[in-house]
C-alpha cells in the first residue's frame, strides 16, 4: 500500500468535510498535550498538514520537534436522537516544518505534518464500523 492510498474514499470525503480536529502531542516532561486544530489533507504526500497563526511559537510545535509521536482526532455528532457519532483517529509521526507556503492567509509558514500508520474509525461507512488498520 502506497502512502496515497493509507485512507479510504469514505475517509477522505470525511475529512474533507470537516475543518478542525485534535491534536495530542506529547510534552517535555512526557505529559500529553490536546488542541484544537486546523487542519488539511495533502493529497500529494498522503499526509494531514496543520496550520495556524504563529504555529511555530507553540508548545504543540515544540513538542513535535522533540517528540514526533502524535494522535490526531476529527469527529462529530450527526444525531442527538437517535445518538449518531462519526470519528477517525490517526496515530503517527509528525514533522514540526517551517519555511512552508502557509496553507490559508494569515497563517504562519509553519506546519506539522503527520504521516499516518494507524487510523481507526466508526460511523464513516457502514460496512466498515469499527474498523482498524495500519495504514
Amino acid at each position: 500500500m502506497t502512502i496515497t492510498q493509507a485512507f479510504t474514499e469514505a475517509e477522505l470525503t470525511y475529512l474533507g468535510s470537516q475543518v478542525l480536529g485534535r491534536l495530542a502531542t506529547v510534552d517535555a516532561d512526557g505529559a500529553p498535550q490536546n488542541n484544537p486544530v486546523g487542519f488539511f489533507y495533502n493529497a500529494d504526500l498522503g499526509t494531514i498538514d496543520i496550520g495556524g497563526h504563529r504555529l511555530g511559537r507553540t508548545r504543540k510545535f515544540a513538542n513535535v520537534r522533540r517528540n514526533p509521536a502524535v494522535a490526531f482526532v476529527v469527529d462529530d455528532i450527526v444525531s442527538l436522537d437517535p445518538w449518531t457519532v462519526r470519528c477517525l483517529e490517526i496515530r503517527g509521526r509528525a514533522e514540526a516544518l517551517t519555511d512552508q507556503p502557509p496553507p490559508r492567509p494569515g497563517f504562519s509558514g509553519e506546519i506539522i505534518r503527520i504521516h499516518p500508520n494507524w487510523i481507526f474509525t466508526f460511523g464513516l461507512d457502514p460496512a466498515t464500523a469499527g474498523s482498524r488498520r495500519l495504514a
